[in-house]
């Protein structure tokens, strides 16, 4: 038991290292959380302060989950007790959790943080490769279909709740307790956003849409 909340501490540690912050910090400038939509993720980095910085911050918080979920939960601590193997199968879970909350709600930055794709999306990566492309599809096709990042970011969360459930993935209750809690995080970052779908005023990605009804800037 030991292993596992120091390890989901230490997640949860990283994962409040968000990438559009520390970024700032290091440049100077203006808080990107009062720019834009506010969130402090690469597609608001994108919008506002141009490729370069979004990239740096789409790979930092991505980085992160992977971390997390593949070098820190395997990792033999010192000092520290392993735990016994039926708790160890909830490692890396625990820590794919805790890296998204510490996203979501950053210990160093005020626990204002960002919505937690990016981050989750590195986590599974670390856990699973198969489990990562059905996210990345999931998203790639729902933006693409109708032109909405958001809408792609929780609907690819919830994929990978469904693949788990439907597949033949192992542990598979301590990866299904994480994925449904990580897809219901991710959905309630993303509740501004659903209701700006609803009236109708949420941002498409016209790039990448191709068969929305109508276009939004």
């Amino acid at each position: 038991m030991t292993e596992l909340v120091i390890k989901g501490i230490l997640a949860y540690l990283l994962g409040s290292l968000v990438g559009s912050l520390v970024i700032q910090r290091i440049r100077g400038g203006a808080d990107i959380r009062t720019l834009g939509s506010g969130n402090p993720g690469a597609t608001n980095a994108l919008r506002t302060q141009g490729k370069a910085v979004a990239a740096a911050v789409l790979a930092i918080d991505l980085g992160k989950g992977w971390v997390a979920t593949a070098l820190l939960a395997p990792a033999t601590l010192p000092v520290i007790f392993p735990a016994a193997p039926a708790l160890a199968v909830w490692l890396a879970p625990l820590c794919g959790l805790c890296v998204v909350l510490g996203h979501v709600y950053p210990v160093w930055f005020g626990f204002r943080g960002g919505k937690g794709f990016a981050t989750l999306l590195g986590a599974v990566l670390g856990i699973s490769g198969w489990l990562f492309l059905v996210m990345i599809a999931t998203f790639l096709a729902v933006v693409i279909l109708f032109g909405y990042v958001s809408l792609g970011s929780m609907l690819a969360a919830v994929s990978v709740a469904a693949a788990i459930a439907l597949g033949d993935f192992a542990p598979r209750a301590p990866l299904l307790s994480f994925a449904v809690l990580a897809a219901l995080l991710v959905v309630y970052t993303h509740r501004s956003n659903i209701a700006r779908i609803r009236s109708g005023d949420e941002s498409q990605a016209r790039r990448l849409w191709l068969l929305g009804l109508k276009r939004n800037s």
